[in-house]
C-alpha cells in the first residue's frame, strides 16, 4: 500500500486506530458477530455495512440497528462481550504497515501526532500495544472524550487543540467514510486508508 499524501504545510497528523493504524478490522467484525450471537440480536450484520460504518462509535451502532429492526438489544452489553471477545484475540493483530511506518517517521521527525478513535480506550491502548505503536502517541481521543462521534468533526478538532495546532493546518488518516466526513467537517485534509485492499 502506498499512502497518497497531499501536498501542504501540515503541523499535526490526526490518525484513527482500525483499520488505519492497526489492521484489527476483521478481528473486529468477528468480535462484533460473537456479540450480536451472544445477545440474541434479531439480525445478521453483513460485512459491507460493517465496513460502511466504520469510525461510528458501538453504541451508537446498536441503537441505529435497534431502530431499523424495531428491536430493543443494550448497546452497553453489545459493546461489553465484544470488547471481552477482541481482548480474547488481540495477538492475531498486525499494523497497517504503510501507515505505522509513516506514524514512526513522523515521531522520529518530532512532529505532533495523535490519534482519534471510535473505539474505546480499553480497545484502542491494547492494540497500539500490540503493534508497538503505543509509546509514539501521548494524544489520544475516544468517543468518552467527545459529545458527538463521527462522522461529526468533535473527535478531530479535540485532537487539533490537544496538539495546539490550528484545524487547517491538520491532516488525518481515515480507513472510514465517517472519519472522512468527520475530517472534512473539521476543515481537515484526509488521507483514505483501503486495508481492505492493502
Amino acid at each position: 500500500m502506498t499512502l497518497d499524501i497531499p501536498t501542504g504545510e501540515f503541523e499535526g497528523y490526526i490518525f484513527d486506530c482500525d483499520g488505519t493504524l492497526v489492521d484489527s478490522m476483521p478481528l473486529h467484525f468477528k468480535a462484533w458477530t460473537a456479540s450480536f450471537v451472544h445477545n440474541n440480536a434479531p439480525w445478521v450484520w453483513q460485512e459491507d455495512e460493517f465496513y460502511a460504518n466504520a469510525g461510528v462509535p458501538d453504541r451508537d451502532t446498536v441503537m441505529q440497528l435497534n431502530e431499523r429492526y424495531g428491536a430493543d438489544i443494550c448497546p452497553d452489553e453489545v459493546h461489553e462481550f465484544k470488547a471481552e471477545w477482541y481482548g480474547g484475540h488481540l495477538h492475531e493483530l498486525e499494523p497497517v504497515q504503510a501507515v505505522a511506518d509513516f506514524a514512526k517517521k513522523l515521531h522520529r521527525e518530532g512532529e505532533k501526532i495523535s490519534v482519534a478513535s471510535g473505539s474505546d480506550m480499553s480497545l484502542v491502548d491494547p492494540s497500539l500495544v500490540q503493534i508497538g505503536l503505543r509509546e509514539i502517541f501521548d494524544i489520544i481521543v475516544t468517543p468518552v472524550d467527545v459529545e458527538r462521534g463521527k462522522p461529526a468533526p468533535d473527535m478531530f478538532l479535540l485532537a487539533a487543540e490537544k496538539m495546539g495546532v490550528d484545524p487547517a493546518k491538520c491532516l488525518v488518516f481515515e480507513d472510514g467514510q465517517a472519519g472522512i466526513d468527520a475530517a472534512t467537517a473539521a476543515g481537515m485534509a484526509s488521507v483514505f486508508v483501503d486495508s481492505r485492499n492493502g
